[in-house]
């Protein structure tokens, strides 16, 4: 079993960066062409512990374009085949799911995802493209080790929502449960945690971030009232189930004395820290964390 090597193939949050109806501060920058900015599209990472043999972490509805961008993704040899063998995934919000449309031309390969996520899809008709003689799909428990491409893959629960498209009233986003969870990957000796969304740093996430070697965490909103301040939304970060980063309670108080290699991911078309050189930037620098970007490689 070799080390993990990571591909970031999408680094932005739902809708990626610039959002195409958007003309927020951050985004504005973007499509007046501010070199202080770079485009992103919508959050998923490439793993693999042999550099052949390919994982994805979400499947978002840009990985078309992603996989077009990353040649050790894109078929070789055959006519046709794919060196991706699997996809796991951490919920069933639209930019987790919506990329596996572009996998369905009947390439085998194999879905690993919790019961409820795994039960969305299946209630969605228009996924049945993906044929079930040719895509297995497997269910995976909570904190239960399975092994796929030879890396050790482990889905925990942390805090957040169902998807948007499945609330109804009031929903709870603070709930632990099988529609929000975090991955964590280990080969050679080393550990990757992914955790794309997180409504807070429970004491068991806390323990579990701390054994891990490289850490890509929700980093979508700087502030929680971030789209309310800049008129780009009506929610703050905690009601669409993400922690904010600053403050006493935000992910960068929480994370702070890790020793992980420390990125933010799934980050937000308002979201300064995604500017160059802006004084959230500077602070989250400052703090040893980094700013995921599309095609960034990890080598753990």
């Amino acid at each position: 079993m070799g080390r993990l090597t990571v591909i970031v193939l999408g680094s932005a949050a739902g809708g990626g960066f610039p959002q195409w109806n958007c003309r927020c501060p951050v985004c504005r920058l973007a499509w007046e062409g501010d070199a202080r900015v770079r485009p992103r599209t919508q959050a998923s990472l490439a793993v693999s512990a042999d550099g052949r043999r390919w994982v994805l972490l979400n499947a978002s509805p840009d990985l078309r374009a992603q996989l077009a961008a990353t040649p050790p993704l894109q078929p070789q040899g055959a006519v046709r085949g794919s060196p991706i063998e699997a996809v796991v995934l951490t919920g069933a919000e639209v930019d987790q799911i919506a990329g596996l449309l572009h996998l369905r031309e009947r390439q085998p390969f194999t879905i690993y995802g919790t019961t409820a996520t795994l039960g969305i899809i299946g209630e969605n008709p228009i996924f049945r493209v993906l044929a079930p003689d040719v895509v297995e799909r497997h269910v995976v428990a909570l904190e239960q080790p399975f092994s796929v491409a030879g890396i050790e893959v482990e889905l925990f629960a942390a805090l957040g929502k169902v998807p948007l498209y499945l609330e109804q009233g009031n929903p709870q986003t603070m709930e632990e449960s099988g529609t929000n969870v975090g991955v964590e990957l280990q080969a050679g000796g080393t550990r990757l945690a992914f955790v794309p969304g997180a409504a807070a740093v429970t004491p068991a996430l806390r323990t579990r971030l701390e054994r891990a070697d490289v850490v890509l965490f929700d980093g979508t909103l700087f502030t929680d009232d971030e789209m309310i301040r800049n008129g780009s939304g009506s929610k703050t970060g905690r009601r669409m189930g993400h922690m904010p980063i600053d403050g006493a309670d935000g992910s960068l108080a929480a994370l702070a004395d890790l020793s992980a290699r420390r990125l933010y991911v799934h980050i937000n078309n308002t979201n300064p820290i995604l500017i160059d050189g802006s004084p959230e930037r500077r602070r989250i620098e400052a703090a040893g964390f980094k700013v995921a970007e599309d095609g960034m490689e990890i080598t753990l």
